[in-house]
């Protein structure tokens, strides 16, 4: 009962991380459907509890960290780990899949006549579980990090609260660099085991367009980092802020350049 009481207090204490853990399950389900969602979300998830437990004991692979139990009794913890720490990997990691395959998915040629200002992708298995999907995906999963951990390690300026510290601070805003490799290890093994998983499970019906689905997760990968921006403007670090926005902005734009343009009009087949 102890931590049935306390995971309501976490919903309480953190009700953003479980709006966009809605919005995953969500945009996932619409996407890859609830038997593909449910694998990555518990992959993933477990995965990142595992990283975390190794890498507050031994540094491996984030680094040294310690959560310092400042909310402890007012959220879950599993161990030494707040649950709403690694469970926040699994929307990061979907978010950052569906960017990766906005970019890389090969545009589809061949639907019926239609005239759309969205780019038609194909979502056939190989495409979607290709190593240039899996590459990045890797990185742009830890490069939204680093926008979340630098404004996160300075939580006790906003509701998150000072809840972990690196013992050797890093030259990137207090973050070291070990951490943004432990993300990528982190999405790494949990996307190769998904991908295990898509190749053995009956293959998803295609017959709806692609494009508006995978908008949906894309939307979720921004609106998480909007929200990480947000923050630190609020708490007036506007350098920290700017460089974050600034390294996205290019990507943001490509990504626009590659999904939107003028109407298309395609030949029935």
């Amino acid at each position: 009962m102890e931590a049935v009481t306390l995971f309501f207090k976490t919903i309480a204490l953190r009700p953003y991380v479980f709006v966009f853990l809605a919005a995953f399950l969500f945009s996932a389900i619409k996407l890859i459907g609830w038997p593909r969602t449910w694998r990555f979300w518990i992959i993933t998830w477990i995965t990142a509890f595992i990283c975390e437990f190794s890498s507050t004991r031994t540094g491996i692979p984030f680094g040294w960290y310690f959560y310092n139990g400042s909310t402890v009794g007012q959220e879950l913890y599993v161990f030494d780990v707040p649950f709403m720490d690694s469970l926040s990997f699994s929307f990061l990691l979907f978010a950052a899949y569906t960017v990766a395959l906005g970019l890389l998915l090969p545009a589809d040629a061949s639907p019926q006549s239609i005239k759309t200002f969205l780019t038609p992708l194909r979502f056939d298995l190989n495409p979607r579980t290709s190593w240039s999907v899996y590459g990045l995906t890797a990185f742009l999963f830890a490069f939204i990090d680093m926008v979340i951990d630098p404004v996160a390690l300075r939580g006790d300026r906003w509701f998150l609260g000072k809840i972990y510290y690196y013992p050797d601070p890093g030259w990137h805003f207090g973050v070291p660099m070990a951490n943004y490799v432990g993300w990528a290890v982190v999405g790494l093994i949990a996307l190769a085991l998904y991908f295990l998983i898509d190749r053995r499970l009956a293959p998803l019906s295609l017959a709806q367009p692609i494009t508006p689905r995978l908008l949906l997760g894309i939307g979720l990968y921004y609106g998480v980092l909007a929200f990480n921006l947000a923050m630190t403007f609020w708490i007036d670090e506007w350098f920290m802020a700017v460089c974050g926005l600034l390294m996205h902005l290019p990507l943001i734009v490509f990504l626009i350049i590659r999904l939107i343009g003028p109407p298309r009009c395609y030949p029935s087949t």
